[in-house]
């Protein structure tokens, strides 16, 4: 009998084999399952990382839609647009050619600024270079007096304009402001804030002294070359390269290197200089060079040892002599000290000269003296109006300040 509880069920049966089956079906199926559970692996990772995973998701097709036609009032924009940039170039040359400097407040443009305020009309300048009157030198072009008698001084000078509003025979001041060209707020403030009947005097040094020279003129400044000579405690005050020394006895080579900064200038003024002006072996060489190019000589009337005064009416010098001169370090009670004097030597004499520095705390106060002339019944004139009177009415009998 077959023991039923002992033997398991078939196993006293022969096994019948099993066909074989070929080794690459099953290495197949093998790789098909490992294919399909890294499959499985990646989708389920991939759902993990997205945001979105499980919830349902929306695809929209977007279109481009080509914008409409432009309205029929765009041309006419266009038109106005074109109109207005017309109106903009013929209104800029209208201010070119008036002579008046047009300032818009908060940098408007043209021609829709809120607030134009209209600065002086400046009195337009005679070109410099003038050909006429250059001469080529060692170091750049000199001034020279013209074939036809003609002189820097009377060529680049600004005419003498006097108010219709100030009686015959006004007294007149002439202020001239140095130290032009050294710093470029200061200089920018002085050519453009100072009235244009201002004598400006460019200092030699500079990036571009011509261009400063240039931009000066333009606003209607006749200018003056300011030059350095030398002090009582030369070398320990040292004006600058090209000082004109005692030391350098008739030599002009300084002089002429000075001469030959820029153009257009009237004449000449010292840069301290206290000891050259008082050495008339120096100075006599130095002055007559000056003169015999058409120039004129401002003495800033800060040393009373000068022999300018003594030496131009022999030299045929046009000169004159500042009759109060506006120290550098000047308080403000010194500078309007300084100011109510030169009022009173005006009506007094009928003249007067002022020389002042281009400083920021001297600015603003000069350049509301300056225009407060008139209502004083005062002439604001350039420096060459009064270089000429001296020279034609006192320089020729011997009589200075």
């Amino acid at each position: 009998m077959t023991d039923e509880l002992n033997e398991p069920l078939g196993l006293n049966e022969p096994l019948e084999p099993r066909p074989a089956r070929p080794r690459g079906k099953r290495t197949k199926s093998v790789v098909a399952a490992l294919l399909l559970c890294g499959a499985g692996g990646a989708a389920l990772l991939l759902s993990l990382r997205d945001p979105q995973a499980g919830q349902p998701v929306a695809v929209a097709r977007i279109e481009m839609v080509e914008p409409p036609p432009a309205p029929a009032s765009v041309p006419m924009e266009r038109a106005s647009v074109t109109e207005t940039d017309k109106r903009a170039d013929e209104i800029a040359d209208i201010e070119k050619r008036s002579g008046v400097k047009v300032t818009r407040v908060g940098g408007g443009e043209l021609p829709g600024a809120l607030i134009i305020r209209l600065d002086e009309q400046h009195t337009a300048l005679a070109p410099a270079p003038d050909k006429r009157l250059v001469e080529k030198g060692r170091s750049g072009p000199l001034p020279k007096i013209g074939a036809d008698g003609a002189k820097p001084m009377e060529v680049y000078a600004r005419p003498a304009t006097i108010s219709a509003r100030l009686p015959a025979g006004a007294p007149r001041i002439a202020l001239v402001v140095g130290g032009v060209g050294l710093n470029a707020q200061l200089t920018a403030s002085a050519i453009d804030e100072l009235p244009g009947a201002v004598t400006l005097a460019l200092a030699p040094y500079g990036a571009d002294p011509e261009s400063v020279a240039a931009k000066a003129r333009d606003r209607g400044h006749e200018i003056l070359l300011q030059a350095p000579m030398e002090p009582y405690d030369y070398p320990r005050e040292n004006p600058g390269p090209h000082t004109l020394l005692t030391t350098r006895g008739a030599g002009l080579e300084d002089l002429h290197w000075l001469m030959s900064r820029f153009s257009g200038y009237i004449g000449m003024v010292n840069y301290l200089g206290a000891q050259f002006t008082a050495d008339e072996t120096a100075l006599t060489p130095t002055l007559t060079d000056i003169a015999g190019r058409g120039l004129l000589f401002l003495d800033d009337g800060t040393s009373p040892r000068s022999l300018v005064a003594t030496l131009a009416p022999r030299l045929a010098l046009s000169a004159a002599r500042a009759d109060v001169a506006i120290d550098a370090g000047a308080s403000g009670e010194a500078m309007e000290k300084a100011l109510t004097q030169i009022e009173a030597l005006a009506r007094r004499n009928g003249q007067a000269i002022v020389a002042a520095g281009a400083l920021p705390q001297t600015m603003t106060r000069l350049a509301r003296f300056a225009r407060e002339l008139e209502r004083k019944g005062i002439a604001l004139v350039p420096l060459s109006a009064l270089a000429s009177r001296i020279e034609d009415k006192e320089a020729k009998a011997g009589k200075w300040k």
